[in-house]
């Protein structure tokens, strides 16, 4: 668990687990709408050198930004607006899984059956003040992929 108090912070959270990540594993992330998904995105997206700019996909659903490096690629998508698996299999995901960074945004219940090895980020607000931008963030890695890494 980690405690981050401002939007740099939840970037720089992000490139430190652009540095954990590679080609093939998907992330999920999960939380409530201002949690700061897209936020801690474009951090991984700085840290793998990705080309921007990084904006939530709620209404393009899926973006692809290529390396601007030797790394890999990273496939940013939003199941938000997705109505079930049939939806998800549209996206054709699992077509650049092996050789991209896939990180999905209220993915949760739904994108999980794309990889055995997964990384899920759980983001939580604070109680109640709009003001306050502490975020609490929980990482579980699931599968071999993730064994002694998180």
């Amino acid at each position: 668990m980690r405690v981050v108090a401002t939007a740099e912070e939840m970037r720089e959270l992000g490139a430190e687990l652009a540095a954990l990540l590679r080609p093939g594993d998907l992330a999920i992330l999960s939380g409530p709408l201002g949690a700061g998904k897209t936020t801690l995105v474009q951090g991984i997206a700085d840290g793998l050198k990705v080309r921007g700019p990084i904006t939530s996909p709620t209404f393009v659903i899926a973006r692809v930004h290529p390396s601007l490096s030797d790394g890999p690629a990273l496939v940013h998508a939003d199941a938000y607006r997705l109505g079930g698996d049939l939806e998800v299999d549209d996206l054709d995901l699992d077509a650049s899984l092996e050789e991209s960074v896939t990180v999905v945004e209220w993915g949760e219940g739904l994108v999980e059956g794309l990889a055995d090895d997964r990384l899920e980020i759980f983001i939580d607000r604070g109680e109640s003040d709009e003001a306050d931008e502490t975020r609490t963030v929980r990482l579980r890695g699931i599968g071999a992929r993730w064994e002694g890494v998180v």
